[in-house]
């Protein structure tokens, strides 16, 4: 598996898998962010947007979840930016904790943050 920056064919199954996930991706971070890409021989396996600093979307296909992807596109993210933030639901927490992030929640939402 190699996680590289997405080819403009390779955006539409980025968004896709975030569709998939039931995240929502506003067009113009899309088009104007960083779309990192987890793929295995041509087939895109998960995807990661970034605007600026910021995870705006992290997505693996639902068949290949936990099998480490998500946290390589993290990772890759981190390879290229100082610092990352995120905001996610809760039920993440463990996620972002378990790459180091310091996360603050409110109950709704919570926020993370990687230096």
């Amino acid at each position: 598996m190699r996680v590289e920056e997405a080819t403009s064919g390779e955006e539409t199954a980025a968004r896709a898998i975030c569709n998939a996930a039931m995240l929502e991706l506003e067009e113009e971070v899309l088009q104007e962010g960083t779309v990192l890409v987890a793929r295995e021989d041509s087939r895109v396996l998960g995807a990661l947007v970034l605007d600026g600093n910021e995870i705006d979307a992290v997505a693996v296909r639902p068949g290949r979840r936990g099998s480490g992807i998500g946290s390589a596109l993290v990772e890759a993210a981190a390879d290229r930016r100082p610092e990352l933030a995120a905001e996610f639901d809760p039920g993440v927490r463990p996620f972002y904790e378990s790459l180091g992030f310091e996360v603050d929640c409110d109950g709704e939402r919570c926020r993370g943050y990687l230096r």
